[in-house]
């Protein structure tokens, strides 16, 4: 089922998403980077660096790398609560790099993963809340829903590899 994306106020984005596998390898998708980098991100593009220290004030930093031209993206925060396997927030900074992708840069937008199970099938609620509707514009202009509903097809087919 593909994700539902609502946009609950002027700040926030929702993406509601299913997924045929037990809570825990969905917070573990999540939260290892050894698995992060395997679903997370686009064609043509590797993700390179994917620091993460998965504890409330540590840090996290993910880069992307295009095969074809070289140039770069990521986003770096802080996580500021960690409850494992049910509740993971930070705070996400852009780091526009060396491509002409326009989302704000400035003010972290807050990112909330809830992660619920019943009868083996885990429910993820992702909030964000912008800084300024115009920043929750800005970034949803981007194509960020699609962008997201690939990636969770790729970790479909991780999370079934690994229910395997």
């Amino acid at each position: 089922m593909p994700a539902e994306v609502t946009l609950p106020s002027d700040r926030e984005v929702r993406v509601t998403r299913t997924f045929n596998a037990p809570r825990q390898l969905v917070w573990d998708a999540h939260t290892n980077p050894d698995l992060v980098h395997r679903w997370q991100g686009y064609d043509g593009w590797d993700m390179p660096v994917r620091d993460m220290d998965v504890r409330v004030g540590g840090k996290y930093r993910w880069q992307w790398k295009n095969r074809e031209d070289g140039k770069q993206f990521g986003f770096f925060g802080t996580f500021t609560e960690v409850d494992p396997p049910s509740k993971l927030t930070h705070e996400q900074y852009f780091d526009s790099g060396e491509t002409d992708f326009a989302m704000p840069a400035d003010d972290p937008c807050i990112v909330s993963l809830e992660l619920s199970e019943q009868n083996g099938v885990t429910t993820l609620v992702c909030n964000m809340t912008f800084a300024s509707k115009e920043a929750r514009d800005g970034a949803v202009s981007t194509g960020m829903a699609d962008g997201m509903e690939y990636s969770y097809s790729r970790l479909d087919g991780l999370l079934a590899r690994k229910a395997a």
